[in-house]
């Protein structure tokens, strides 16, 4: 990699991937996310599969526009330890990331203005923007950065899951930055040194924990005391009810000035809090109370384009995981720590008719392990077996036979029918099943832990990264407890191979390892819809939920 910027640069195994483009082994934008992940900037990637570059948001709107977004309000905390789009949301508004995932899958630099992987991905050389400034009014360096590493790789802070998404930095011993694994060059050029190769590194830096702080950074005054690099300011957030975000005319953000970012037009976003309950949402849109839906899901899809709202959709790899804690206790028993209960579970699920009765048939049928067809690593591995007469009789074995389950779900539309859907069905199939269904604010507290539950998973540009996440041993994610030395060795494989095609044979092995442990019931991958009222521009569903506020703008 060569230390001096060069705006042309594409990664060797860009030409390799476009080979793969052109012959149809991959798509678009599985093209854009692989070539983009290693360094080749969006608009030579764009430029390469002959597409336009990406729209614009306008560049002006109403004086003293305020936008108004229908969106569940969770109390803010440290952002390493995030666990929900919805709390990084409100949190965009000051605190911005070093990269981007767009809609069309490519990542762009944002804080950073370009990178370059070594060719097996085991260097990355980062260029710092030039001119970004804390609202303090110190400039972003690369010494910034470096000390970003060092804050996400510390293990011991409860929650941050960001020390798993950069494993490779980090100390296995001292569970912190390792030594000599950043190296600033000058205040806007460091380079990363992994212990071992890791394709997925840029996607993690661009995932919703991955917010930029200060140096004075403290969990507890982040609202009073605010200080970030981005256009807005929080003027208040009160969770369940509303968050409000106002220009900051105070400080000079740096994206007025960089091609194709617009320019942070309104005023004024407010997020307001409607509950869990899609009638409620559509009850506010008919009644002019607010101005975008955050999602929409269901029967209300088609209410709201009646009321002449406008709809915008994107396939994702967003899903629903139903899955066993293994290290849960159920009236003493580890119940799921049992291989042929989790395979019970499988059998008797049907997760077609999941997808019918949870998401009204939106979206696509899952195999029951964690990576989507739209991944670029996804290897077509087919599904697992359904035959719910085998069930009981496996779990009898297992001697599980007359264990109460208690299936835990959000008191919300799509996961909360999901979940009946599958109670009904393991009810069919004689197992004994009670559902307790509750209000977010008692379900997030507590969603890594519960015996069995369904919880909701965002879209994210890797499937490798997915699984690294959700089902590496340890990592704070790992809602199953699922852990396998040998299943951990594969991923830190896969993570290795910068060529996608090469990585889907191994990824082919590590899928069917999930099935055959029948670590997860996961039914379906959710296509993903938002409405909002005419006028409103720059607001397109985001397959991570992801609300770019400075793209925000109001038709004049």
């Amino acid at each position: 990699m060569s230390q001096g910027r060069h705006v042309q640069w594409i990664h060797p195994a860009a030409r390799r991937e476009l080979c793969d483009y052109h012959d149809g082994r991959v798509s678009r934008r599985e093209f854009l996310t692989r070539v983009t992940a290693l360094g080749t900037s969006a608009a030579i990637a764009r430029g390469m599969v002959g597409m336009a570059q990406a729209e614009t948001a306008p560049a002006a709107a109403p004086p003293g526009s305020t936008l108004r977004i229908q969106m569940e309000v969770r109390p803010l905390k440290d952002p390493r330890t995030y666990d929900w789009s919805e709390i990084a949301n409100v949190s965009r508004g000051w605190l911005e990331y070093l990269v981007e995932y767009d809609r069309d899958g490519s990542l762009r630099g944002m804080l950073l203005d370009s990178w370059e992987a070594s060719e097996d991905a085991s260097q990355y050389l980062l260029r710092v923007r030039p001119g970004v400034t804390w609202t303090t009014g110190e400039p972003f360096t690369s010494a910034d950065v470096a000390r970003l590493m060092g804050y996400w790789c510390d293990r011991g802070v409860e929650g941050n899951s960001m020390a798993g998404r950069l494993a490779a930095l980090g100390d296995p011993q001292s569970e912190q930055l390792a030594e000599g694994a950043v190296e600033v060059i000058d205040d806007l050029t460091l380079r990363l040194h992994l212990a071992y190769p890791d394709v997925a590194l840029m996607a993690g830096l661009s995932d919703y924990p991955a917010a930029c702080v200060h140096a004075s950074h403290d969990p507890e005054t982040m609202l009073t005391d605010p200080v970030g690099t981005g256009p807005y300011l929080p003027e208040e957030v009160v969770p369940t009810q509303r968050a409000v975000l106002v220009r900051n005319h105070a400080h000079h953000w740096w994206g007025e000035e960089a091609a194709g970012w617009g320019g942070a037009t309104l005023e004024r976003i407010e997020f307001l809090d409607y509950g869990t309950d899609p009638a409620a949402w559509l009850a506010a849109a008919e009644a002019g109370e607010i101005d975008m839906l955050y999602e929409n899901v269901g029967r209300f899809i088609e209410a709201a384009d009646q009321i002449g709202w406008e709809r915008s959709e994107v396939v994702t790899g967003a899903t629903v995981v139903l899955r066993g804690n293994q290290r849960a206790l159920v009236d003493g028993r580890a119940v799921y720590a049992d291989k042929r209960m989790r395979k019970a579970l499988q059998l008797a699920i049907d997760n077609g008719v999941a997808l019918e009765l949870g998401h009204a048939g939106l979206g696509t049928v899952a195999e029951n392990h964690h990576v989507a067809p739209i991944h670029p690593d996804y290897a077509d591995v087919g599904p697992t077996e359904y035959d719910p007469e085998k069930a009981l009789p496996l779990a009898v074995e297992a001697g599980l036979g007359d264990v109460a389950h208690e299936l835990v779900t959000l008191d919300d539309g799509f996961t909360r029918r999901t979940g009946d859907a599958c109670a009904a069905m393991l009810r069919d199939a004689g197992f004994k099943v009670e559902r307790k269904v509750l209000p977010g604010s008692a379900f997030w507290q507590e969603w890594k832990d519960y015996p069995l539950s369904i919880t909701e998973w965002n879209h994210r540009p890797l499937g490798i990264q997915v699984l690294a996440l959700a089902y590496r041993t340890g990592e704070t994610w790992n809602e199953s407890g699922y852990a396998d030395a040998e299943f951990d060795a594969m991923v830190t494989e896969a993570l290795t191979i910068a060529d996608a095609v090469e990585r889907q044979q191994i990824m082919a092995r590590i899928e069917r390892k999930l099935q055959q442990d029948a670590v997860i019931v996961q039914p379906f991958w959710r296509s993903l819809y938002r409405h909002v009222r005419p006028g409103v521009l720059g607001a397109e569903m985001h397959p991570a939920f992801e609300i770019h506020l400075y793209r925000l703008a109001l038709e004049d």
